[in-house]
């Protein structure tokens, strides 16, 4: 194996055409030759200022022979490396986020080429007219909500690719991608609660299911996955472990949860404990909560969903979708008393950060009224303190009147 030049190590040259022409190297081939980067320039004062620029710019960076291939190349080995590991829909979703939208216009770059003004350009270009097929009267652009979904799956990518010794540096960690506006969170008032319940408290079918929903926050994949080897009616405990999602073609098939944080443990409260207690008594399923129609399949999210829409129409409450369900048990946890970090573990969050941020409205109504609490226990404490000096004050000012 030859010697090794060190990465940053650079030369420069005046060529016969009277340019300046520099070289670093940034990486090294298998059998341990260098891979070099050239710049150009028409004088050498700015050959110096570029030379010194890329130095910096992969400086510790080690490229491979692979780090000359296409961005389209890469973003097909990448989805190939991550389909062990991502969800079959978040998978797909990618795909179609690379095909459609980042090869057309970045997909015969060179990786090492890729920079953050490049991505930059691209999400302008979708904001403006990258929708596909548009609709008569419908925008041309993407909406921020899918241009950010596409800036989150290409920096995965990308990151992929700099750690795999590819390309420098992963440009996409230097581009803010569109600000996504922010709804308002739909959620069910304790009022409406009640009405909610007592409208699917007359179906025997889907009793349980809203009250197990509305107690536990689970995802609809989550808790039409579950079946009765996960749940411990002694301790009242109920196990989080897979998720039912639907395929090509419209096959449900069960999977891991959306992240390692899905998986979990959680305690029920004595009155859904007691529910699924008795429904396992009477089930000849292993599903918990079966497929009406085929007891040997698992409820079908799409079905579930339809059936909320149905009670929510019968009952004149306000349109919700189902993850309305799991913003409504979380909102009514929080503000019942329920730490934060506790919750993230029930809902499945990575983080208590990110159940914060989710439910801040929430975590604002808490903070008031724990402002209002501590100011009102200041002041009984205080008036208290201050009482036996307030009193002699009034004795001794009614002594000198």
């Amino acid at each position: 194996m030859g010697k090794r030049r060190p990465s940053g190590d650079g030369m420069v040259r005046k060529r016969e055409d009277g340019r300046w022409e520099g070289r670093i190297v940034v990486g090294h081939k298998s059998n341990g030759d260098s891979i070099f980067r050239y710049i150009y320039a028409d004088t050498q004062k700015e050959l110096t200022a570029k030379l010194r620029q890329n130095i910096d710019a992969y400086q510790g960076v080690d490229l491979t022979e692979e780090s000359r291939m296409m961005l389209s190349e890469w973003l097909e080995q990448w989805l190939e490396q991550m389909a062990l590991t991502l969800r079959p829909g978040t998978l797909e979703q990618y795909r179609s986020y690379f095909d459609h939208h980042v090869k057309p216009y970045l997909g015969q770059k060179k990786l090492t080429q890729i920079t953050a003004a490049d991505l930059r350009t691209l999400y302008q270009t979708l904001l403006e007219r990258g929708r596909l097929n548009p609709r008569p009267g419908q925008s041309p652009g993407l909406s921020p909500a899918t241009v950010h979904g596409i800036h989150a799956a290409l920096h995965q990518a990308l990151q992929a690719a700099a750690v795999q010794g590819l390309m420098p540096n992963n440009p996409a960690r230097h581009v803010e991608p569109p600000k996504v506006p922010h709804n308002a969170m739909n959620i069910l008032t304790v009022e409406q609660l009640e009405v909610f319940l007592d409208a699917a408290g007359k179906d025997p079918i889907w009793r349980d299911f809203f009250y197990t929903e509305l107690t536990t926050g689970l995802r609809l994949g989550e808790i039409c996955g579950l079946m009765w080897s996960d749940f411990d009616g002694r301790k009242g405990i109920l196990r989080v472990t897979r998720t039912l999602h639907r395929e090509k073609g419209g096959r449900l098939v069960a999977g891991g949860t959306k992240t390692y944080a899905g998986t979990r443990k959680i305690l029920l409260p004595s009155t859904t404990a007691e529910r699924l207690a008795e429904r396992k008594r009477l089930s000849c399923s292993q599903w918990i909560f079966p497929n009406p129609l085929r007891p040997e399949a698992p409820l079908n999210p799409g079905t579930a969903y339809r059936q909320l829409k149905k009670i929510l129409q019968a009952t004149g409450l306000p349109e919700l979708r189902f993850h309305d369900l799991r913003h409504t048990f979380a909102t009514h946890a929080l503000t019942s008393g329920v730490d934060a970090k506790t919750l993230s573990g029930i809902l499945g969050h990575t983080k208590a950060s990110f159940t914060l941020d989710t439910y801040i409205h929430t975590t604002g109504d808490m903070q008031r009224r724990a402002a209002e609490i501590v100011g009102g226990f200041l002041t009984d404490y205080l008036g208290e303190e201050m009482a036996p000096w307030q009193n002699a004050e009034n004795t001794a000012t009614a002594a000198s009147g």
